[in-house]
């Protein structure tokens, strides 16, 4: 009888013990599939010189009112302008029937910053660079921006006006970091 209870047990035992063997050799594929695959799916990230101009930060502490800065980002260029009080009452109250691309300037800016508009500085005709953004430049029949490539006009919300640009001047992705850092992207 004791022979019995021993056979048992030993049968017992090897089962358990092939179990073990089982569960460590698929948990030993599992780690070297990981090991494998990791650096496969690791290579299709996004380098780090890319990774350095998908986003940028903008101190906007020395903007005056009425005043505008470009800078870049993505290599296109970019116009950063804080309104005064009197070009955000312009912009106002323009009708939105008015406009080829209906868009309010709150849709335009960030809520409790309406005075900082920030537009991707590329007419939305063909391309070109408008003018406007710099002292002394052209700012087009509404006081916003002017294209020389083609006519077009921009009032002071960067919404299209006048000439054949079909949209609006493009709003990138941006957040204030700070009271006077914005990041756009």
């Amino acid at each position: 009888m004791a022979s019995e209870t021993e056979t048992s047990a030993g049968i017992e035992d090897g089962v358990r013990r092939r179990d073990f063997i089982n569960i460590a050799a698929v948990s030993f594929a599992g780690v070297g599939s990981v090991a494998v695959v990791l650096p496969l799916v690791n290579q299709m990230n996004p380098s780090a010189d890319v990774l350095a101009l998908s986003s940028t930060e903008i101190d906007i502490s020395a903007i005056q009112p009425g005043q505008s800065i470009k800078t870049s980002w993505r290599k296109q260029p970019v116009f950063v302008r804080n309104l005064v009080p009197a070009e955000i009452a312009e912009a106002n109250k323009v009708p939105l029937s008015e406009l080829r691309d209906p868009e309010t300037l709150a849709e335009r800016t960030k809520v409790g910053k309406e005075n900082w508009l920030i537009t991707l500085g590329v007419c939305t005709h063909l391309g070109c660079v408008p003018l406007g953004a710099a002292e002394g430049e052209p700012r087009g029949d509404f006081g916003g921006y002017f294209c020389p490539c083609h006519g077009s006009h921009y009032d002071t919300a960067a919404r299209i006006r006048k000439g054949p640009a079909p949209k609006n001047l493009v709003v990138p992705p941006y957040d204030f970091t700070s009271d006077t850092v914005v990041t756009i992207g």
